[in-house]
Order: C-alpha cells, then structure tokens, then sequence
C-alpha cells in the first residue's frame, strides 16, 4: 500500500504528535508498506528519508502550547505537488482543523482520506465559530481516528459524526533494552521529567517545589530534567546548594530519551491540562520506571486507573510531594507498579497499534473509488 502522511507541526521542534507520527511511519514501513511523511521543516534539515519538508514554519500559539506550522499560497502548492507525485492509495492527515498542510491536504484530495485527531479542548469558540467554514472540509473525510476519549468528544461535539479510538504507540522494545545514562539512578534515588519546563500546563514547578523539600531530607536525591529551555532559567529558580544534583540534558535524541527514561526511580508527570493521551507515560511504562502523575482523565485512562502508575489529585503540590515520598520510601510498590505497567504497555506496541490503522485505512479505500489526487485539481 502506498501511504501519504501529513504532519500539521514542524519536525525542527519535537512534540508528541510529530513522535507519533514518526513512529506510525516507522511501522507502517517495517510491514512492508510504502510511506511518505509531508510536514513543516527547512529542506536542509536533518530528516529521516521518508519526510518531505514542505518548508520553513512559523510559531502559533495553540492548545496552550505553541505550534510550529506552515501555511499559505508556496504551502499549497508543495501539497498539491506531493499528493500528484505520491500516487497514494490513502492519505492520512493529523489534526486537519488546525490552520495547517493537515487542513491543506484535504482540501486538495480526493478519494480516502483518514484523519487522527490529537486534541483534548473539549470546549473551543474557535471550532464552535469555524464549524459552517469547517463542515465542507469535514466531509471529505473518509474515516476519523480519535487519540482517546478525549480527543474524540472534540471532533464529535463540533463536528458531528463519530471516530475510531485508536491510542497513541510506543515502541516497547526500544525503551525497554535502552541502557541507562552513566552513572544513573545511583543509590539516593533520582526523579525524572521530561517536556517543555517553561510551559506551563506541563506542571514543572509543582515537581521543583517537591524536589527541593525531599532533597533537603535526601541527601542523595536527584532530579533529571530534559527537554526545550534555558539552563539557566531551569537553575535560577532553584537553591544554588542543590545545582548540583539536578543534571539539564536539554534537548534529547530519541535514543538518549530512551536512556534518560531508564535513568529514573520515578518519572514525574505533574501535567495540569490539555493532554489528550499523555505519550510520555507510555514511554515511562516501556522503560520499567515507577510513574507518579496528575490524575488527569487522559493519564488515568493510560495508567489502567491509577494500577500502571500512582495518581496525585491535579496541581496539588503538598500531595505530589508526600506521593513521591512515599514512592521512594517503598521499592516493593515501585516494583509492582512497574510490573503492572510492563503488562499494560503491551496494548501501546506499534506493530499492534500499526495494524489497527491498516483496518481504519482498508475500511476508507473501500468506501471510495481510491483515487487520493486527481490531475483536474493541479
């Protein structure tokens, strides 16, 4: 099968949409199946060889975050281009309502195309508003994929119509034989995160404020931090007499994300809002770590309810400091949070999640007559 995929968000920046999809790629193309990945980049950049950059992006504030997209007349025509050359049997855009290729694309094809939905913002004036502009668009889609539960309720209570839940993967194999980072956990145990620590929603400062209360009792307590930001914003807003026991690595590989995550005693997942899934959990899971997260809906939903991984009531610094505690305290807990995750983590493996898609993209080649881009729209 030849599969066109379309990333809204540049890949110069990662993100938990962008890893999905490089995944998704990766999977679909060790079955056997032919892929070609379009998506927001500079065309000198270091990429895989199944991604075609369709150009530098520009930031957007999004969802809380910032997004990395590309969009307009030159975007266009690097859509149109794509598509023609591609001959795809099925096109698959991610996140097609936001202002991105993803929206370009559909507008642009013809025949089976199927969208994945990553959004949790269950209430957005925005879609509200757009809806008759969106509706067009949204007919041209020939089966949807909803992240969660979460994500889907998006879809269907602004656009009508319902979507196949399929989660988010994770390749399990390569978290789990990932060799930890020299010198890490050590013996006075060692707390990990990972995301963008200046974003707020991501909940850093509720882990700093824990961290540093349980390193004052814990003289060999440790935390590593990786991710987008400044060092020395990172160390500003901790004692100068703990600097150092927090190691920043920045920006990581996805080999070394892999290591950092079997570096740790417990990742930290103290996320405030607008996860639709939480990809890093699963990570974790496939690592072996014990994982202590907000008890967000989406979270809840990865860790099997709190048996995967221990919960803390959302923002609640005094909670998530006494969890983490007790967490460190109790290794026979750790073990069996971290056996219960190794079971549940089966369910997120690629290959498994990969041949869900396939039935998703069989289903929408039946439904039409197969052709994805036609000469009379170029």
């Amino acid at each position: 099968m030849r599969i066109g995929i379309v990333s809204p968000y540049s890949f110069d920046v990662p993100g938990g949409v962008q890893n999905h999809i490089m995944d998704l790629a990766e999977a679909l193309l060790g079955l056997g199946h032919v892929v070609s990945v379009l998506a927001p980049a500079d065309d000198d950049a270091e990429l895989p060889d199944y991604l075609v950059p369709a150009g530098r992006a520009v930031a957007l504030p999004y969802n809380g975050s910032v997004a990395r997209i590309a969009f307009g007349p030159v975007s266009t025509a690097r859509v149109r281009r794509w598509l023609k050359h591609g001959e795809f049997d099925v096109l698959h855009v991610h996140e097609p309502f936001s202002p991105s290729l993803s929206f370009l694309a559909v507008v642009s094809a013809r025949g089976p195309v199927v969208a994945t939905f990553h959004t949790a913002m269950t209430r957005s004036r925005a879609l509200s508003g757009l809806q008759p502009f969106l509706q067009p668009v949204a007919e041209k889609i020939t089966a949807r994929i909803a992240v969660s539960e979460l994500a889907r309720k998006v879809q269907v209570e602004h656009l009508g119509g319902g979507a196949v839940e399929i989660p988010n993967g994770v390749a399990v194999a390569k978290f789990a034989s990932a060799s930890p980072l020299p010198g890490w956990p050590g013996q006075g145990g060692t707390l990990g995160f990972l995301g963008r620590f200046t974003e707020p929603r991501k909940g850093f400062p509720l882990l700093r404020t824990a961290y540093v209360s349980l390193a004052r009792e814990r003289p060999g307590l440790r935390l590593l931090v990786a991710g987008p930001g400044d060092r020395d914003e990172l160390y500003d807003d901790i004692p100068a007499d703990l600097h150092d026991r927090v190691e920043f690595l920045g920006l990581v590989s996805e080999a070394d994300k892999a290591r950092m995550l079997r570096s740790v005693d417990v990742y930290v997942a103290p996320n405030t809002g607008g996860e639709s899934f939480g990809m890093i959990l699963t990570e974790a899971m496939a690592a072996g770590a014990t994982i202590a997260a907000s008890d967000l809906d989406a979270f809840r939903r990865v860790l099997d309810g709190g048996r995967a991984g221990a919960l803390f009531p959302n923002g609640d610094q005094a909670a998530l400091t006494r969890l983490l505690g007790d967490l460190l305290d109790d290794p026979a807990r750790r073990a069996a949070l971290s056996s219960c995750a190794r079971q549940v983590v089966g369910t997120f493996d690629w290959p498994s999640v990969a041949n869900r898609v396939l039935e998703v993209y069989a289903t929408a080649i039946e439904a039409t007559d197969g052709r994805v881009f036609d000469d009379e729209w170029s």
